[in-house]
């Protein structure tokens, strides 16, 4: 049976690896390389947005590092004074032994090993072959998934085969904790029960911060399997632990199914969350694990529906762009509004698990355009999260909100004091206490997702008090001076190589802009909602007064554009800077910074990371071309890349100039963050922004996509070695198909009413439902010659 359609647990494990018959759909390795398994860990992991599981191995050996991360539980751990995203005991040992012989890589001899991650259907599987002193063969095969139907269930199974062995077999599955990670330590406790279907094991826990944390396990020998003698289970438990061990006869050549499964819920979403995750662990062994993974597999193929991008002509672009989309769509989960998405989702405990400006200006565009309801989740988060926000302003003397650099659950700011370089130099971290452009950004998203979807109630009942009590922040944040400018001094913008510099041009485009937007957004409600306008304004103390005060700061913003050089400055003094070229360093094995040192990299005009550049991207239909394209290339030669957000940005602007080779030259260095590990950091988890950067320099950048209030615009650059590109968005309720290539274009209306759409410089056209708007790029233009219905 085909990969794509097998819903059967028995088909899927005995079905030999075929990595031939999908291979845009799989992650493969053959090898198994110890030294890189944490790497491979981040990698390999499912998450459903709700549990994340590693894709550890399942021996539970030194060189694995298990461990399940549940969205949104955070914990002080003393010594440590900062919350950090809890790691639940891994659950994925299992294990088997023959005799005295445990079957784990550091005691047998490998005779074979291959890992696949089935990107398609969220399904994790892996197979080894083990030969043990006495040269008897063992071949095992995993599988493994988070469930997307149901997020608050885990299952894990192998099918174990003694080719050339008859006699005493122990099956042993539990929880391992991982040696040396940051798995969180909580009072804990274990029972077994007895259920219609079987023992039933509970490990329950608390952290330091109050947070119940149950988990509800049961492993099961498949009946279709099962040995002619009734298997022999031992229990054991330990504070934070638990081993099952099921003792059976086998037989040479004979396949044996072990199910190994687990209900996860906390205090956060149950009042009783032992009850609820024993009830739902007993639903799931009733009704047996085939039907769960059916629904899991339909609700992967519903994501994908509406998520895939297909690439023709270019095989490894085409699997980097599907690692994005499956990463995005597992770190997110709709259902819960008070939980935003980590630097490294919940594949790894990079960053402690803490919230940044990534959310909502690397991945928020992903689920606009493809999910909505995730992005206004995401969103929700920071609308709860609000309160916390104007304290911060409050203790820093400003008015508004002004959101935390790093935030958890309760939206305080959480960014540490200090950061230890490579080499280990103390250094102050600062952006929790400069880095204001993140009320402009979450703001900023606020508003593209009302353009792309018109959620009016999400506008009304939250987005405009973000939007209002940040505009509120940047109105207070800078003074108008002698020379009759709006300066705002003292910030850190993208680039985190300056700090304490003035007017950063990214946080002052981004402060007029929220500004502007929030002036847009007051007279809106009030002509389109006006008893909600007046209940919000009731509430925040608003008075119109403060319209004319944002009118005034927003018009006299200094912008730090150039026109004598046509460039736009990074920061003012940014240009009588030492100018330093990375390429004479070249090759290195630190980070330029650290081999400059701190001071003289501050004095220099080396860029961290995309800061002018990241504004070109977020405005670039308010900057001449001619400056864009200067800008561009003024900024991309003194840009380190010492951030993983960087590079898709640059392949994004690359694009949209028409500079393909540079572009993919980008397109390639972002998509080899993880999949290459070329930052040498992936095993503290998948690079979440990257990946969302990834799919924005595609979709934003290659596909030249642009959103506004009435419609989209298009100004495709498609490598020429790409064929087509294939993608879907939604746009206020209507689906959009666009297919793409150097010099074709198709859109085409899948649903709901007329759409106006742009493309190049051509007037728009009213897109009707069913029709296909074909155009060519002929003498150096879009043209469109004709038009389908289906």
């Amino acid at each position: 049976m085909n990969e794509a359609t097998m819903t059967d647990l028995s088909e899927r494990l005995s079905s030999p690896f075929d990595p031939t018959a999908d291979p845009l759909w799989l992650m493969i390795d053959d090898e198994f390389t110890p030294t890189r398994e944490h790497e491979f860990e981040a990698l390999f992991s499912v998450a459903n947005g709700y549990l994340g599981s590693r894709g550890s191995l399942p021996f539970g050996t030194s060189l694995s590092a298990p461990m399940v991360f549940i969205a949104g539980v955070f914990d002080i751990v003393p010594p440590s004074t900062l919350p950090e995203l809890v790691a639940a005991p891994g659950w994925t040992l299992l294990s088997q032994a023959t005799g005295a012989n445990r079957l784990a890589t550091e005691s047998l001899a490998l005779l074979g090993h291959r890992r696949m991650l089935d990107m398609r259907q969220g399904i994790f599987r892996r197979e080894f072959r083990f030969s043990d002193k006495e040269g008897r063969v063992i071949h095992v095969r995993f599988l493994r998934l988070a469930s997307l139907a149901d997020r608050h269930i885990l299952l894990q199974s192998s099918l174990c085969t003694a080719e050339t062995y008859s006699g005493p077999l122990a099956i042993r599955s539990g929880f391992v904790q991982s040696p040396g990670s940051a798995t969180q330590t909580f009072s804990s406790s274990t029972t077994c029960r007895e259920s219609p279907s079987g023992p039933v094991q509970i490990l329950a826990g608390r952290t330091h911060a109050g947070t119940t944390i149950a988990l509800a396990v049961a492993a099961r020998l498949n009946a279709a399997t099962a040995s002619e003698h009734a298997p022999r289970i031992n229990i054991s438990s330990t504070a934070g632990a638990m081993d099952n061990v099921m003792q059976m006869e086998v037989e040479a050549g004979k396949a044996y199914q072990y199910d190994w499964l687990e209900a996860c819920h906390t205090s956060r979403d149950n009042p009783y969350p032992e009850q609820a995750a024993v009830a739902q662990l007993e639903r799931l062994l009733a009704e047996g694990v085939t039907p769960a993974i059916r629904r899991h597999v339909e609700a992967w193929a519903r994501r994908w529906q509406a998520a895939d991008v297909e690439i023709e002509g270019d095989v490894e672009a085409q699997r980097a762009i599907r690692f994005a989309c499956y990463h995005l769509i597992s770190a997110v989960n709709p259902a819960d509004e008070r939980v935003s998405i980590g630097a490294r989702g919940l594949s790894g405990s990079g960053y402690k698990g803490h919230v940044f400006w990534d959310t909502e200006i690397f991945l928020l565009p992903f689920y606009t355009l493809t999910d909505p309801p995730c992005a206004r989740a995401l969103l929700m988060y920071r609308f709860h999260t609000l309160a916390a926000a104007r304290d911060k302003a409050r203790r820093l003397g400003y008015t508004g909100a002004l959101y935390a650099w790093e935030s958890a659950d309760s939206g305080e700011d959480v960014t540490p004091p200090y950061a230890i370089t490579p080499v280990g130099e103390v250094l102050p971290v600062v952006t929790g206490l400069q880095a204001h452009h993140i009320s402009a950004d979450i703001a900023y998203a606020v508003w593209q997702y009302w353009q792309a979807t018109g959620d009016d109630d999400f506008l009304c009942n939250a987005g405009a008090e973000i939007l209002v009590e940040t505009a509120r922040f940047w109105a207070g944040r800078g003074e108008i001076e002698g020379d009759g400018r709006y300066h705002i001094r003292k910030v850190i913008g993208p680039d985190e190589y300056h700090d304490e510099v003035d007017d950063n041009a990214y946080t002052n485009w981004m402060a007029q802009w929220n500004l502007d937007c929030a002036c847009t957004t007051v007279g809106m409600m009030k002509e389109r909602w006006p008893q909600p306008w007046r209940d919000l304004a009731g509430r925040i103390g608003f008075d119109d007064r403060e319209l004319e005060r944002w009118r005034s700061v927003s018009a006299a913003m200094y912008t730090g554009m150039d026109a004598e050089r046509n460039l736009i400055e990074q920061f003012q003094g940014y240009f009588e800077l030492e100018d330093i070229d990375p390429a004479q360093y070249a090759p290195r094995s630190l980070p330029l910074d650290i081999i400059l040192g701190r001071e003289r990299t501050r004095r220099s005009k080396l860029v961290k990371q995309a800061d002018v550049v990241m504004l070109l991207h977020l405005f670039g239909e308010r900057i001449p071309p001619a400056m864009l394209e200067a800008s561009f290339r003024y900024y991309e030669p003194r840009t380190e890349h010492g951030s993983s957000l960087s590079p898709a940005m640059h392949a994004l602007i690359a694009a949209q100039i028409g500079d393909m080779d540079m572009a993919l030259r980008y397109f390639r260095q972002a998509r080899e963050i993880d999949l290459a590990d070329n930052m040498g950091n992936a095993s503290g988890g998948v690079h979440m922004a990257a990946l969302g950067g990834l799919w924005q320099a595609l979709v934003f950048g290659f596909a030249g996509l642009r959103t506004n209030e009435t419609g989209l615009a298009l100004r495709p650059n498609c490598p020429p070695a790409w064929r087509v590109v294939r993608l879907k968005l939604l746009w206020r309720g209507r689906q959009l198909a666009l297919r793409i290539g150097p010099v074709q274009l198709e859109i085409e209306l899948l649903n709901g009413t007329s759409i106006p759409v742009t493309v190049g410089n051509a007037p728009a056209v009213l897109l009707d439902a069913g029709r296909t708007s074909r155009w060519e790029w002929t003498d150096g233009t879009w043209k469109e010659l004709a038009s389908e219905y289906r």
